[in-house]
């Protein structure tokens, strides 16, 4: 994979229309590029909803026009009643497919944070940043950092549907931690530009979405499950779960991170992946007690939904990093060319 220097990160440019995948994508974006109509579309009948190109990349363009939109698509599509129906089949897909994958832990509302310790504790998936710590080559890194692209040039956003959903402490602990992840009033430390600096320590383009075309489904839908659940009132407890499992996993893998691109020789790429190991040691913390266990404290009907949004994260990353490490070990790469 070439690696070519860029400027820095463009934050009033809205990204191209991606490329289609297939009759899914193309019926999506051909209407967006149009600009008006309804959108027909196919069956959705899919081996594998939980990855497929086609499908995730038309839910991923649906959901990117509630986030910084698309050049040349008119804003008023973000609410367009044919892309809210498109879009509302293509999540119906996602989740009942989410559903049936993952499994989900019961506890009571008082059990809820030693039960989530606990699910976080017992996840064992395949060894992604253990691999980039002690093996990757630089070109794999840039490989690596590219998927992340997806979430981090956006890190935080998703997540931030949620603050208008909830109330008392666990609106507070959200936002205590969403402060920090947009840099805590620190000029040029939201962690969204600091992943852009790592992307530029190693040559890569850090524009928002210049990578959208070469991020296969498994990717996509790692970034399309956060919108999922925070886009969703309904889903509110879900995208909390997430927040929480993912805060609690993030600094050791991170630490990892940061060993590898040492080992690389790459010391400027590290900042964003050090940040991280200090933070999220004190958001695990929040996240997991004041966040978690007290939103299942407030409204224990949303016990399950907690669990559920942690244990689909687990699942998801579970699978990108299997697919990662299975075009590794061929000598290939997961990118889409």
């Amino acid at each position: 994979m070439s690696a070519t220097a860029t400027p820095a990160l463009d934050l009033t440019a809205d990204p191209p229309l991606p490329r289609p995948r297939g009759p899914i994508s193309e019926a999506v974006l051909a209407a967006l590029e149009r600009c008006h109509g309804e959108i027909g579309l196919p069956d959705l009948d899919i081996a594998d909803p939980l990855g497929d190109d086609d499908l995730h990349l038309a839910l991923y363009a649906c959901y990117e026009l509630h986030y910084r939109g698309f050049a040349g698509v008119h804003a008023d599509w973000e609410w367009a009643p044919g892309l809210i129906a498109a879009r509302l089949q293509l999540e119906r897909v996602f989740e009942q497919a989410l559903r049936a994958a993952v499994t989900v832990p019961e506890s009571t509302p008082e059990q809820l944070e030693r039960t989530l310790r606990a699910l976080v504790a017992e996840e064992d998936g395949p060894p992604l940043s253990r691999f980039l710590q002690r093996e990757a080559t630089l070109d794999q890194f840039r490989e690596f950092m590219i998927h992340r692209s997806a979430y981090q040039l956006k890190e935080a956003d998703p997540h931030s549907w949620a603050v208008p959903r909830l109330f008392g402490r666990p609106k507070e602990a959200l936002v205590e931690v969403q402060a920090d992840e947009y840099g805590g009033g620190r000029p040029g430390r939201m962690h969204a530009s600091l992943f852009a600096a790592s992307m530029r320590a190693v040559r890569l383009d850090d524009s928002y979405g210049a990578y959208l075309d070469r991020l296969p489904g498994t990717t996509l839908a790692t970034v399309n499950l956060m919108s999922l659940f925070g886009l969703h009132r309904r889903l509110r407890g879900c995208i909390v779960g997430h927040l929480a499992a993912f805060e609690m996993t993030s600094p050791g893998p991170n630490r990892r991170y940061a060993a590898g691109l040492r080992r690389l020789g790459a010391e400027g790429a590290t900042e964003f992946f050090d940040e991280h190991v200090e933070a999220d040691a004190v958001h695990e913390a929040v996240a997991a007690h004041d966040l978690a266990g007290g939103l299942a404290g407030q409204q224990p009907d949303l016990c399950a939904d907690i669990l559920f949004g942690a244990s689909a994260l687990l699942h998801m990353e579970a699978r990108f990093a299997a697919t990662l490490l299975d075009a590794w070990s061929s000598g290939a790469t997961a990118l889409r060319d």
